[in-house]
């Protein structure tokens, strides 16, 4: 079994503290705060890191459908949205994503990405929020 991991440290208060989020790999380390995460202020969130992890997540396992399927994808492309709404809660998941996939037709590439929505792993540890899917297969 592979273990992931990552480190979160915060100095002071809710809305006056800071802090920093780092993955275990070293490959991304970033600040944040309660104006980054509530607000627009500049620094990361947890939100924007899930949204990430969950883009990557459905993006290879997509990538893993297609291949599968017969149709190698020459570029996939997809951004999460993740909503946070009062309370705090992640009220939904918003995945848009494009591919470039030689050969396939738009109903198989849809059929392939409500799949991958369904089953990647990131997709399941969320199966408490919303995901919603919009997908387009460029041509």
């Amino acid at each position: 079994m592979t273990v992931r991991s990552a480190h979160a440290e915060w100095k002071g208060t809710l809305k006056e503290g800071r802090g920093t989020m780092k993955l275990g790999s070293g490959a991304y380390e970033g600040s944040y705060s309660f104006s980054s995460r509530f607000e627009e202020a500049p620094g990361t969130n947890p939100e924007e890191l899930i949204g990430a992890a969950h883009a990557g997540c459905f993006t290879m396992f997509l990538s893993a459908l297609l291949t599968d399927a017969g149709f190698p994808p020459k570029q996939l492309h997809t951004t999460a949205k993740v909503h946070l709404k009062a309370g705090p809660i992640i009220a939904a998941i918003d995945l848009t994503t494009e591919g470039i996939v030689p050969g396939i037709q738009e109903s198989e590439f849809l059929k392939l990405a409500e799949s991958a929505k369904k089953d990647c792993p990131v997709s399941k540890a969320l199966s408490a929020v919303e995901i919603n899917l919009s997908a387009k297969l460029i041509v």
